[in-house]
């Protein structure tokens, strides 16, 4: 695995000549991992999923892999698409330890949640059924979990929709709702409007900014008519929710702000982003890193430094 790092000179320009100063450091090709779906990041490490991956993906500061943890026994690279369990979500709960959550957009297959401590490595894997039947109830007509994250007191999940159904949803539920699904508190609220007459804008990840306040969401658009098909890639974007611990009895929610990221640089054409993780946050800078999958097998990463605004 190499690096691809930005001439100093050519960051320096891009620093000088960009008004919003957001900023393309790094982009690293995980050519060994498939389908990169989730990302966190503590202690200096990233955890990343794929969703037809075998293993957890464990990397040091410096995108460095470190280790990794198995969590199936297929032979081959990618899990078949239609037996995959589609791990799209990936977040640090109250206790420290990795939820990772299946999409759910195919049961019994993908209803699958694992918990793993990532001191001790001990694993355990319990179903979303009841969960996500919960949800229908909700307004969410076709089930699609794409991003989850940890907020004071709750824990926000994302719902993709797609062509078919073109609506995303945030979901707003309790800190261990797996644990009791029939009685965990749900809150669903809309987000975010279509703005491409031809592809739709669906949400794909998402962060949660503790010091700001500040929902961060990769958003991309895809070709797709159902939850499950992949469709024709399109434009990625970031986009940043302001205040979001007072919103979550709100009905419907837009962006207080939208990042082209092709924008930022021309080397996001082309890329799904899938998921992004806050690496440090100061008064005037997010320090985000991206994933993307593009389909083949492979994955990418991108660094990438957000003004505040």
């Amino acid at each position: 695995m190499k690096f691809c790092h930005l001439p100093l000179l050519f960051l320096i320009c891009i620093i000088s000549c960009n008004n919003d100063n957001n900023v393309l450091q790094e982009i690293k090709l995980l050519a060994d991992y498939p389908s990169a779906s989730g990302i966190e990041y503590s202690n200096k490490q990233y955890y990343i999923i794929g969703d037809d991956a075998n293993n957890l993906l464990i990397l040091d500061s410096n995108l460095n892999s470190i280790d990794s943890l198995s969590l199936y026994s297929f032979a081959e690279k990618r899990i078949s698409k239609k037996i995959k369990a589609d791990l799209e979500a990936i977040l640090f709960t109250r206790k420290n330890k990795l939820l990772l959550i299946g999409s759910g957009s195919l049961s019994p297959y993908r209803n699958i949640a694992w918990l793993i401590d990532p001191l001790t490595k001990q694993k355990d894997t319990t179903r979303l059924d009841t969960f996500y039947q919960r949800l229908q109830l909700y307004g969410i007509k076709e089930i699609n979990i794409e991003g989850a994250c940890s907020i004071p007191g709750s824990i926000i999940i994302s719902n993709r929709g797609s062509k078919g159904f073109p609506k995303n949803h945030l979901v707003f539920t309790s800190n261990s709702f797996w644990e009791k699904q029939e009685l965990s508190p749900v809150t669903s609220i809309m987000i975010g409007t279509n703005t491409d007459s031809t592809v739709f804008n669906g949400v794909s990840g998402m962060a949660y900014a503790s010091k700001s306040d500040q929902l961060i969401l990769t958003v991309s658009t895809e070709d797709t008519r159902n939850n499950i098909d992949d469709g024709a890639i399109g434009k990625s974007y970031l986009w940043l929710i302001k205040s979001i611990s007072s919103k979550k009895n709100w009905k419907a929610i837009n962006p207080n702000r939208v990042i082209d990221l092709e924008k930022i640089d021309p080397r996001f054409k082309g890329q799904k982003i899938e998921s992004v993780c806050i690496t440090k946050e100061t008064k005037n800078f997010l320090y985000l890193t991206l994933v993307a999958d593009n389909d083949n097998g492979s994955s990418t990463l991108f660094k990438v430094v957000v003004e505040k605004d």
